[in-house]
Order: C-alpha cells, then sequence, then structure tokens
C-alpha cells in the first residue's frame, strides 16, 4: 500500500532504505524519546527493516522532493499492538529525523494514516501514546485529534531498558468525522 499527501509518500520498508534509515535513527534524540535505541550500523538498520518495519501498515515517510525517508509511521492492528486494543482498534506510532522537526510532516503523514484507518479499514477507535516530557509528540497527536485517555506510570520498556511514564490518546471515528466536517 502506498498512501500520498501534499509533500510526501508513506510507503513500505525497502532494503535499500537502510543507509537513509540509518542517517536518522542513530541519533540518541530520536529513538528512545519514542521508545527504541538509536540504531549502530547501516547494518542494523538493515535488520530492522526486515524484522520489524516489514511488517503491514508499517510505512516509510518519503519527501516527494527528494525521494529519501526521513522516518517513519505505522499502524499496529488489534494484537499488534503495544496497548490492549480491540481487534477494529489500531495504534500509531510515529517518528522523524532531527533535521525534519517543526515541519508538520509527521501531523501531516498521520492524518493520512488516520483516513487510511478510519476509511479504507474501517477501524472504529484509533490510539496513540507520548512519554513523558515528549511535547512534540504530544503536540502531534493534538494537531490530529486525539484526546487524552490514560497515563500508565513506572512502565518498563524492554527494547530501551528503563522505566518510562507514557500517556495515551484516543480518536474515535466518530470524533474524526466531526473535526473533519469542521475543516
Amino acid at each position: 500500500m502506498i498512501l500520498e499527501t501534499k509533500r510526501l509518500t508513506l510507503r513500505p520498508w525497502k532494503e535499500d532504505d537502510a543507509e537513509e534509515l540509518y542517517k536518522y535513527a542513530k541519533n540518541p534524540l530520536v529513538g528512545p524519546i519514542a521508545g527504541w535505541p538509536p540504531h549502530t550500523s547501516v547494518e542494523n538498520s538493515r535488520d530492522i527493516i526486515h524484522n520489524v518495519l516489514s511488517v503491514p501498515e508499517a510505512y516509510a515517510v518519503v519527501l516527494k522532493e527528494t525521494g529519501k525517508p526521513v522516518g517513519c509511521i505505522g499502524l499496529m492492528i488489534g494484537k499488534a499492538s503495544n496497548i490492549k486494543i480491540e481487534e477494529n482498534e489500531g495504534e500509531i506510532g510515529y517518528w522523524i529525523g532531527v533535521p525534519y522537526w517543526g515541519q508538520g510532516l509527521i501531523p501531516e503523514a498521520a492524518k493520512e494514516l488516520i483516513r487510511h484507518g478510519f476509511e479504507d479499514l474501517k477501524l472504529k477507535k484509533l490510539w496513540c501514546g507520548y512519554f513523558d516530557g515528549n511535547e512534540k509528540s504530544r503536540r502531534v497527536q493534538e494537531k490530529c485529534g486525539f484526546e487524552y485517555h490514560h497515563t500508565n506510570e513506572n512502565v518498563f520498556f524492554t527494547l530501551i531498558n528503563d522505566i518510562k511514564t507514557e500517556h495515551i490518546t484516543c480518536l474515535t471515528k466518530e470524533q474524526w468525522i466531526a473535526s473533519d466536517s469542521l475543516n
């Protein structure tokens, strides 16, 4: 599946994206705040493409201008989610390389993924989360219409070997339709 926005193409990851993935995913400002460790090499990034990102509904966030990936967004449906959700619900996760922070690219990608989830996949509810202190991620969720649902304190995240407080937000299909009609 390939999804398009004004500035972006959301497409499946390819093996030859490993170098670009490593360029952004090695930065310690990116992974740990999203719940995963920085990548250690191009080969590590290639392994992650094969073993983590080659699943349904995982997309490279590609700038149309350059044709190169600068981040990642995905939709984990039902049991594939990191939080306990129903089979007709999904969880959105995302990150973008530091040079692209503050340009509105992830809200743009997320809005298309939300549309895809509700219209194409017929999901009823979408979930998202952010760690304490990750104001950029919180703002993305607000811009996309997600509303605070609950907080999970002292959660151990194996990938980064750390305990974090995670805030969970939610968007129902009805809320999305109502907010879309206002725009």
